[in-house]
């Protein structure tokens, strides 16, 4: 029977990432998905990792109590951003597979989630800490758990292949003992992933949600709206 505890941070092959302005998010941005993530994610808990393989604590001070974001922020400005490329290439395919491309709208990839995702583990903030000890060698666990299966990293599974691993872990409260560690990972990633993605204009197109938008008058919710609530309309 295989084990299925925390391995040591995988090698994808991959060289480390190097931080490239050009294609990072501005930091307002993210700092804004932050505010949005952190009020709708109910995600917490703390999963220590002991021994040599144990990860590098985050030292940055953060970026204060009144960020200026009016300012132009480089990657890594407010603290360095710490997923590696191999880290990186197994939430890409994670986060795709968890929100792919479809009529609703497009892939997570295409909305730079797991850029929002290594900004959030890399954050000196205690509830960014704590998700950083999850999602780091959550990582690591299924680059292994996926070898052990089937040879492969897991960016270069098939769907079938991915939803095999995922289907082992995607519900927290029915995953088995040896797929704990996994199920407790996979649900704080889905929470960052759908958090993100969903904070975006295209995640609001996604759902339908059309606030933000000026509008030259309002009258009131739709006749539909309220006949499905059973009320009325009183204000006029």
């Amino acid at each position: 029977m295989p084990t299925h505890d925390l391995p040591a941070p995988f090698d994808s092959g991959l060289p480390e990432r190097m931080p490239d302005p050009a294609i990072r998010l501005p930091r307002r941005t993210v700092l804004k998905w932050f505010a949005a993530a952190a009020a709708a994610s109910q995600v917490a808990g703390c999963l220590d990792r002991s021994g040599p393989g144990g990860l590098a604590p985050i030292t940055a001070p953060g970026y204060g109590t009144d960020p200026l974001l009016t300012r132009v922020y480089k990657a890594g400005d407010a603290w360095p951003l710490t997923l590696t490329m191999a880290e990186r290439t197994a939430s890409v395919a994670l986060a795709d597979f968890i929100m792919p491309a479809d009529a609703y709208g497009p892939a997570a990839s295409k909305l730079r989630v797991v850029d929002f995702i290594d900004e959030w583990v890399s954050a000196p903030y205690p509830g960014q800490v704590n998700d950083r000890k999850i999602i780091v060698p959550g990582l690591a666990w299924l680059e292994s758990e996926s070898r052990r299966r089937y040879g492969a990293a897991f960016a270069t599974l098939s769907a079938a292949q991915m939803d095999g691993i995922c289907a082992d872990i995607c519900f927290e409260k029915n995953a088995t003992a040896p797929f704990k560690v996994g199920a407790r990972f996979f649900s704080v990633f889905r929470g960052l992933t759908a958090g993100a993605y969903y904070s975006t204009p295209a995640g609001w197109k996604a759902i339908g949600y059309e606030g933000n938008v000026p509008l030259p008058k309002f009258d009131g919710p739709p006749p539909a709206v309220l006949a499905m609530l059973e009320v009325e309309q009183t204000v006029k």
